[in-house]
């Protein structure tokens, strides 16, 4: 393939397949559509999209979650509950609690989940910062909203202990949620169901 496309093709082709769950063949694919035209506009629309990822995202200082302002918008909200902190681990699973509309405190973004297996440990997630944060801070309660799956178990027992020693009370969302399953996945109901039934980890 190398010696009959053009080197732009390939790059563009390189570069959709370092996406997440895109594979050579659907990078060619996406490559390709972009070629035909299509669509008028749509290559010119989403190279204006990444770059306005790129120049007006920022993560925010406080919560880590992604956001335009910094302070983000919840972190500034006065109207919102800022003694209670619900961690999770992706952006989505924020977008996800929102939804349900049965949180009002702020939230901490982990970036991801403990894995052992992939080595990913303590250092390459935003847990000290979380730590940090909570000591430094006023905080009542720690909410674990990692998802339900073995590495996010692994996450709330690791800050369980973590936080031990802290006067904070520390809670996990109730097993409403599938098991296995992916917080920014579930529907409004359940999630809602699962905030409401949180328990204090013992």
């Amino acid at each position: 393939m190398s010696n009959v496309l053009p080197k732009p093709v390939l790059r563009l082709i390189n570069e959709f397949g370092r996406l997440p769950g895109i594979g050579p063949k659907t990078a060619s694919r996406l490559t390709f559509y972009l070629l035909r035209g299509n669509d008028a506009g749509l290559a010119a629309d989403l190279s204006a999209a990444l770059a306005e990822l790129s120049e007006n995202t920022q993560y925010c200082t406080a919560c880590h979650n992604i956001t335009e302002q910094n302070p983000c918008e919840v972190c500034s909200d006065t109207e919102r509950d800022q003694q209670v902190i619900c961690v999770v681990e992706e952006p989505l699973d924020v977008v996800a609690i929102e939804r349900s509309r049965m949180f009002g405190g702020v939230y901490h973004v982990l970036h991801g989940a403990l894995s052992p297996v992939e080595g990913i440990g303590p250092d390459d997630l935003k847990i000290g910062e979380l730590i940090g944060r909570v000591q430094q801070g006023d905080f009542r309660e720690v909410i674990l909203a990692t998802n339900a799956t073995l590495e996010g178990d692994t996450t709330a027992s690791y800050l369980q202990m973590r936080l031990a020693d802290t006067a904070v009370r520390v809670t996990r969302l109730a097993r409403g949620l599938p098991v296995g399953g992916d917080i920014e996945y579930t529907d409004e109901v359940t999630l809602g169901r699962a905030l409401e039934g949180r328990r204090e980890l013992k």
